[in-house]
């Protein structure tokens, strides 16, 4: 199977959910489940329920992010050496060429994608742009608002 790029950030951020899941939910999950147990029949136990559904759902989670993390290959953009080259990890400066207006975004695995934060899918058409471009550099992109034209302004590696 195919290793999926995520950034050490990214990684880190899924090993303290993954924990928390753990060490926290888990045995809370676990004492709400033997309480609503201890409350008798369990065909018309709302509460009982109500925390093996949830434990369902914890499991999971969990059960994703182990998994993700087995399928990451993780990146340390701060680890490479930096230049002008836009890659999987970096943070491009963009100008909108029609517009005059600049963005900001770090190129992230798709788990981690928040264009509202500024972390942008490297699967999506404008990071599929971008990638292997240099500073300097113009690229067309087609957008659902239509085509853009941005130019990469800097590329960081942070």
């Amino acid at each position: 199977m195919n290793k999926v790029p995520i950034t050490v950030e990214g990684a880190g951020k899924l090993c303290e959910e993954l924990k928390k899941l753990k060490i926290e939910d888990r045995p809370r999950i676990t004492k709400a489940i033997a309480e609503a147990r201890a409350h008798g029949d369990l065909k018309e136990n709302a509460e009982y329920h109500a925390a093996k559904d949830e434990q369902g759902l914890s499991e999971a989670r969990v059960r994703d992010i182990e998994a993700a993390l087995s399928n990451a290959q993780i990146i340390d953009i701060k680890a490479m050496p930096a230049s002008d080259k836009v890659i999987f990890g970096v943070t491009v400066v963009l100008c909108n060429v029609d517009e005059d207006t600049e963005v900001r975004y770090k190129i992230v695995g798709d788990d981690e994608a928040d264009i509202a934060a500024g972390m942008l899918s490297i699967s999506a058409p404008i990071a599929r742009a971008l990638i292997g471009k240099r500073e300097g550099d113009e690229v067309d992109v087609a957008t659902p608002g239509g085509q853009k034209c941005y130019e990469i302004v800097e590329v960081l590696y942070i």
